[in-house]
């Protein structure tokens, strides 16, 4: 039963699949609890930490999780990608 890959190559390429799996798992769990953040029609999460009630451009802090779950979502797909391509 040999391996797939040997040497050093496939030793780093299995080092940065794993360091990949954990940032994967990371901005999985970051984007769920930003996209609940988020307020809603009425209202969301975000009301607790004092969100919510402003006028119809939101606050700076709902402009910066805005911002936060774009760049969250931006790396959670970027990892997606390059473990479809390097697993398949």
């Amino acid at each position: 039963m040999g391996r797939a890959r040997v040497g050093s190559a496939g030793i780093m390429l299995g080092m940065l699949n794993a360091t990949v799996i954990v940032i994967h798992l990371l901005a999985s769990l970051f984007l769920i609890i930003f996209v609940l953040l988020h307020s809603g029609k009425g209202s969301g999460l975000s009301d607790m930490f004092g969100g919510g009630g402003g006028l119809s451009g939101g606050t700076s802090i709902e402009r910066n999780l805005d911002r936060i779950t774009i760049a969250t979502a931006i790396i959670f797909g970027l990892t997606t990608f390059w473990l479809a391509w390097k697993w398949t």
